[in-house]
């Protein structure tokens, strides 16, 4: 029975073994190449607007339809009654509003490789609570949400640059015609 006994040990010093020879062949991990090195993450492209350029107090309006632009700017440009005001940041962003957030927020100017400029929280340009400023000349800024579902919802923002407070508003009227010749 001893006998019996042993080689029952050693059969089962074996299988163990041989377990263990076999765990440790599909325990190790295959051996992964670091991938190439690549060029660093390109640097932030600045804007080529400066934040004190969008600091100000603006009226607001909004279109679906790029037809409705001229309109659209003249309604915000009426609003300036109850003006946006876009201040700056305390990172030197500016303090403006997300899709559906009722509180302010410091975005940032962000210029992209391919030329187009962003405002929009931190991170790359272009990413989904951006807007893309389409186009700004210091009087009107033309804003559209990157998201479609909130450009679906919001529209293209249509900022038309209100004057300066106490300032007041200059009715243009035409000039009276010229006396007829003679008199």
């Amino acid at each position: 029975m001893s006998a019996s006994r042993r080689d029952l040990k050693l059969f089962a010093s074996v299988a163990a073994l041989c377990a263990l020879a076999l765990s440790a062949c599909t325990a190790t991990t295959p051996v992964v190449q670091a991938p190439a090195p690549t060029a660093a993450e390109a640097p932030a492209i600045p804007s080529q607007y400066r934040p004190e350029e969008i600091v100000g107090r603006w009226g607001y309006g909004a279109f679906h339809n790029e037809t409705d632009l001229t309109r659209t700017a003249s309604a915000a440009r009426a609003q300036c009654g109850q003006p946006v005001v876009i201040d700056r940041g305390p990172n030197g962003g500016v303090m403006m509003y997300l899709a559906d957030s009722a509180d302010l927020h410091e975005l940032f100017l962000k210029g992209s490789a391919d030329g187009k400029n962003y405002i929009g929280p931190p991170g790359p340009p272009g990413g989904m609570q951006d807007r893309e400023i389409v186009s700004f000349d210091g009087r009107t800024m033309v804003l559209r949400w990157m998201d479609p579902e909130v450009a679906g919802r919001y529209g293209t923002g249509v900022y038309v640059r209100c004057a300066p407070e106490g300032t007041a508003r200059v009715v243009r009227r035409p000039s009276p015609p010229p006396p007829p010749p003679g008199q």
